[in-house]
């Protein structure tokens, strides 16, 4: 499989590109990767250094791939941060182009715009995109619970909230929506809940709550998922087995107390999970 993911990459740490395309090699899927940002390291240490690309080098790269003769053989596109509406017309042109090349190709879209606790984080304009373009464009998105709340428009505080939520997402074009964080008034104050629907069947997976907070985590999760789901055809294994790994992934690095999210000391969390959670159709 050859999926291709343009996202932002760093140079130290995991989160974009940087978290996304190793999991998915590490399961035997060929990645060609297009960086939105080149960065030392990623912009919540406050200091960085480094550059923020724009819309026409993205084109330009997928001309260059085009060229190869090789977008028949693309199976799906998977996008994460956009940091513009530039890079995001750039974006949907090369979802566009890869679908036509390969109609059976899909995208993978993370609308990245904020989250609880921080609220919208985005450029002015970015939020309004991803509602009105890049998710109608997208066959799977995976917002958090915040996102989730933002794009629908409807509060999400108990179950019912969350599945009426996504029923609306699904309304706006999405075969496919993977909820990456949910917290509701049933969530033990021990645990986190993730949920997939895929319109006809809801699901959940709950896992214990880890005292860390590290960035990079939904941008790996995202992309395993759409890898599972593409793989099996099932939103409720794929969600079972991206919990899995991102539960595995999450714990070894509290373990050993790093600051930055231990993809490939913890790489056989991709594989073959150490520890597999119920998922329940709820």
């Amino acid at each position: 499989m050859n999926i291709l993911s343009i996202q932002s990459w760093v140079a130290y740490g995991h989160v974009g590109n940087a978290s996304a395309v190793f999991p998915m090699q590490r399961l035997g899927c060929d990645v060609w990767a297009i960086h939105t940002v080149q960065f030392s390291n990623h912009t919540g240490y406050g200091a960085w250094k480094g550059r923020v690309f724009d819309g026409p080098m993205i084109d330009e790269i997928v001309d260059g791939i085009a060229q190869r003769g090789v977008l028949p053989r693309c199976d799906g596109v998977v996008s994460g941060y956009m940091g513009s509406a530039d890079i995001g017309t750039a974006i949907l042109s090369a979802v566009a182009r890869v679908r036509e090349a390969n109609p059976a190709a899909t995208y993978c879209c993370d609308p990245v715009i904020g989250d609880v606790g921080t609220g919208v984080f985005v450029r002015p304009g970015i939020a309004e995109f991803m509602r009105d373009k890049a998710v109608p464009a997208a066959d799977v998105i995976t917002p958090n619970q915040f996102e989730l709340e933002l794009l629908s428009g409807r509060p999400v505080t108990r179950l019912d909230d969350a599945k009426a939520a996504v029923a609306r997402l699904h309304t706006l074009g999405p075969k496919v929506v993977l909820v990456t964080s949910l917290i509701t008034e049933e969530t033990p104050v021990d645990a986190i809940d993730l949920a997939a629907s895929d319109g006809e069947g809801f699901w959940r997976v709950r896992t214990p709550r880890l005292a860390i907070a590290a960035s990079g985590a939904g941008d790996a999760i995202a992309a395993l998922f759409n890898l599972h789901w593409k793989r099996s055809g099932s939103a409720a294994e794929a969600l079972g087995n991206a919990a899995a790994s991102i539960y595995g992934l999450l714990k070894r690095t509290a373990e050993a107390g790093a600051t930055e999210i231990l993809v490939v000391e913890a790489q056989d969390e991709f594989v073959a999970p150490s520890r597999r959670f119920p998922v329940e159709r709820v």
